[in-house]
């Protein structure tokens, strides 16, 4: 260790300093991951993600958010978007399966971990003088007593003072439709001093999305629909009697339905059947 009082200032002023964020020397990747301390964005250039085709009993909030997500990419004022509802029904699945199906426009994705939420105006910043279009996406977004990342997201969903980038849209997946729990928001109610008040904040963070598109339980019709349409994308050729009562135990045994449940009977199935999984292009 050097004598030298000024360059122990020196390299003391450095270890205060923030790190400098680091981004990609090449944005032709079409999905990117952002993740703060330190602030990164880092290219997916081999992205997971299904084909939208695959993506049954949803027809409704695919063609809605597809439809927003194109005239977002094609310049057109666009919405927010939050999608709430049950487990393993296609939400996350369906964001990036969008995005694949416009990935041709140059649209990109980048996805934010819940835990990094408070950095999401730093990277507005970064994403702001680009000229490419950037869809932000923060999987299972919840909030726990005491959170106070929701705050961080009013700079993305309403913009503040600045505005929010024109180049830049938010989309949410939650199990909440209110991104709260329903006992978090009984208790807050119960001990205000203005019980409509008291939750006011964080329960209108979910109106600040301007499209909400709601999944729930599919039928068995439909998981069984998904199923024949896995094993006809990826040519698992099954007797249709077999098929059927082999998924209908599968999901007795797990208890649901679910897209997810219907995905992984189908990877069993075609393991049994030795057939590989290979990404569909």
């Amino acid at each position: 260790m050097t004598d030298d009082p000024l360059v122990r200032i020196a390299d003391a002023l450095d270890r205060l300093a923030p790190a400098r964020t680091v981004l990609p020397d090449d944005w032709s990747a079409p999905v990117f991951l952002w993740t703060a301390d330190p602030d990164a964005l880092r290219p997916v250039p081999h992205p997971s993600r299904i084909d939208l085709d695959l993506l049954v009993g949803i027809d409704r909030q695919r063609d809605t958010l597809l439809a927003n997500t194109r005239r977002f990419a094609e310049g057109l004022p666009a919405n927010n978007a939050l999608l709430w509802g049950a487990r393993g029904m296609g939400k996350s699945s369906l964001v990036k399966a969008v995005h694949g199906r416009l990935e041709g426009t140059g649209l990109k994705l980048v996805e934010i971990p819940r835990e990094d939420l408070a950095s999401i105006p730093r990277l507005l910043a970064v994403l702001s003088g680009r000229p490419e279009r950037f869809v932000l996406y923060c999987d299972d977004l919840s909030f726990e007593q005491g959170d106070a990342a929701y705050k961080s997201l009013k700079a993305v969903l309403d913009g503040g003072v600045a505005g929010r980038p024109g180049n830049v849209l938010f989309y949410a997946t939650s199990n909440r439709r209110h991104l709260m729990a329903r006992d978090m928001i009984e208790n807050e109610r119960s001990t205000a001093i203005t019980p409509s008040e008291a939750v006011e904040e964080k329960v209108s963070l979910s109106d600040r999305f301007g499209l909400w598109l709601g999944f729930h339980a599919c039928d068995q019709d439909a998981f069984l629909a998904m199923i024949r349409g896995y094993c006809a994308a990826w040519g698992v050729d099954v007797p249709a009697e077999r098929l059927r009562a082999e998924a209908v135990e599968w999901q007795a045994t797990r208890g649901s339905r679910s897209g997810r449940v219907a995905w992984q009977f189908f990877v069993d199935l075609a393991g049994r059947e030795g057939v590989a999984l290979q990404t569909l292009r």
